[in-house]
């Protein structure tokens, strides 16, 4: 099973990498290798996350401020967005 990473998820990524790396570039690509990697785990257990808010969806909680949305498709992952915890959503 593939992740595939819709264009809103890498906007969502590279933003949120932007935001950090304007006072603390080490720490920006510590957290976009974190969720880089923790989407990638995501084949493994796709249905281990919680439902998500929106429907057809599941929200993994990564470190914990950032939240992955994404959809579980009969033979991918598909990464919906990147969000900040504090972020109003939906």
């Amino acid at each position: 099973m593939l992740v595939d990473w819709r264009p809103r998820a890498r906007r969502s990524l590279q933003s949120i990498y932007d935001h950090i790396e304007e006072d603390n570039p080490a720490a920006a690509d510590f957290v976009f290798e974190a969720l880089i990697a923790a989407a990638a785990s995501l084949p493994d257990h796709p249905y281990v996350y919680r439902e998500g808010r929106k429907p057809n969806t599941r929200e993994m909680v990564v470190m914990p401020n950032y939240i992955i949305v994404y959809r579980v498709k009969r033979d991918r992952i598909q990464i919906v967005n990147v969000l900040h915890a504090r972020r109003r959503y939906p």
